[in-house]
């Protein structure tokens, strides 16, 4: 027993040797073979340390939201739950209780909100938390070649500036997002919608992603044990309400919750190109919601269904279906939550600069699962730098808004084409 113990001790030095030797004869391919995407990402996560305390020393502060932030629920610590009775500089309050409670910590942390360099380095670390979990759906999905990392961290200056220069709340909500994400990969898929209902209740953006992790579920479980996940979602959304339900209910519903809401046309990134007029239509909202509806059914339908399984079966449980039903891959949970949210970014009524961390990160994913084999590497490279360009055009053009569009057509066309993921990895459920 002890030799045994010893030869395996002396295996492992030899193993590392052994890896670290092949990464150096491969090292030419280090930065476009998918299996070194965790080596690869490890080096950007602490290059990003350093690139984020860089930022937030050098580069000024810009104030947007954050005090409007600390005045809203500076108002619920005053005793007001009366939500059409909470604003800030901004205006009211329009985001769900999640936000209150998550921005109320940041406003004892930071001594009332005053100490904006601290809650600068708080979000820093959220934005390292969140490249955690994005490079960790990288790499159990292994689609997209490592040197790509480095446009999804260190090289976009406009990411940067929504998390540490301007304290947005979309990060946060996107942070738990991808957290939700990751317990779907592992199978917990329980906790992931808890989780998912979370970040929910700190920006209805999240919402992008439910008719994605709808089908997801249907798929997995079928209706009757969907329903049970879907109705902890909602009580999590009504646990987390309670005190503004039952002070006015209606004004929390229609204030946090409003899909109604109208954006100003300066500060459209997308629709620029538009005359105001028909910006601000309400034809033009209808018709942008019937695309996006129309748009989601015919993914579903086509592309995210198994081939030769009706939409119908989807009702049933796995087993009792025919054929009957393969777990989900890594590949296909990804793809169809990325793509849902995707869709929704292309036919949203208006963009905003901070917004472009809603899809910031799924991006190269969205690229590099495209189904035009012939599409290059440079190709794909080019169109994430064009989107980029896009939003950091400040204010927006009718260039920089149709370019925008254009990559977003192009992108779209491709995820079309792209072939269902085969289902060849085992997931647990739960």
């Amino acid at each position: 027993m002890a030799g045994a113990g010893k030869k395996k001790s002396a295996g492992a030095p030899s193993r590392i040797w052994t890896a670290l030797r092949t990464i150096w004869q491969e090292k030419h391919l280090v930065l476009f073979k998918a299996e070194y995407t965790l080596l690869v990402t490890a080096l950007l996560w602490f290059l990003e340390i350093g690139v984020n305390v860089w930022v937030i020393q050098k580069v000024a502060y810009t104030e947007i939201d954050w005090k409007a932030y600390m005045d809203e629920v500076e108002g619920v610590i005053n005793g007001t739950y009366d939500y059409t009775q909470l604003k800030g500089d901004t205006g009211p309050l329009v985001y769900p209780a999640g936000f209150v409670y998550i921005f109320m910590g940041l406003y004892y942390a930071t001594n009332h909100g005053v100490n904006i360099r601290l809650g600068q380095y708080i979000f820093a670390i959220f934005y390292l938390i969140t490249l955690l979990l994005v490079f960790r759906i990288y790499h159990r999905t292994k689609k997209v070649p490592p040197y790509v990392f480095f446009f999804v961290c260190c090289a976009s200056y406009r990411i940067h500036s929504i998390f540490v220069l301007r304290l947005f709340n979309d990060p946060v909500a996107m942070m738990l997002l991808f957290g939700a994400i990751n317990l779907f990969l592992d199978g917990h898929w329980t906790l992931g919608c808890a989780l998912y209902s979370l970040a929910v209740s700190v920006k209805m953006n999240v919402l992008l992603f439910a008719p994605g992790l709808l089908f997801l579920l249907l798929t997995e479980f079928g209706l009757l044990r969907t329903i049970p996940k879907l109705s902890l979602c909602a009580i999590i959304q009504l646990l987390l309400g309670l005190p503004f339900l039952v002070e006015n209910p209606v004004g929390y519903m229609s204030r946090a919750f409003d899909l109604g809401r109208q954006f100003l046309f300066k500060w459209t990134v997308n629709w620029r190109f538009l005359p105001e007029w028909l910006f601000l239509s309400r034809y033009f909202h209808l018709a942008l919601l019937s695309a996006h509806l129309i748009t989601l059914a015919l993914f579903a339908w086509r592309r995210w269904k198994r081939p030769g399984e009706s939409m119908l079966a989807l009702l049933k449980e796995p087993a009792a279906r025919e054929p009957p039903a393969q777990k989900l891959t890594s590949d296909q949970i990804v793809l169809v939550l990325f793509t849902s949210n995707f869709v929704g970014m292309c036919f949203s009524r208006s963009l905003h600069y901070q917004f472009y961390v809603w899809y910031f990160h799924t991006l190269p994913y969205l690229l590099w699962s495209g189904g035009v084999k012939k599409m290059a590497h440079l190709l794909r490279v080019l169109m994430l730098g064009l989107i980029e360009l896009a939003w950091n055009t400040y204010p927006s053009t009718n260039y920089s808004s149709l370019s925008l569009h254009v990559c977003h057509l192009i992108a779209l066309l491709c995820l079309w084409f792209n072939p269902t993921p085969a289902p060849q990895e085992k997931a647990k459920r739960h």
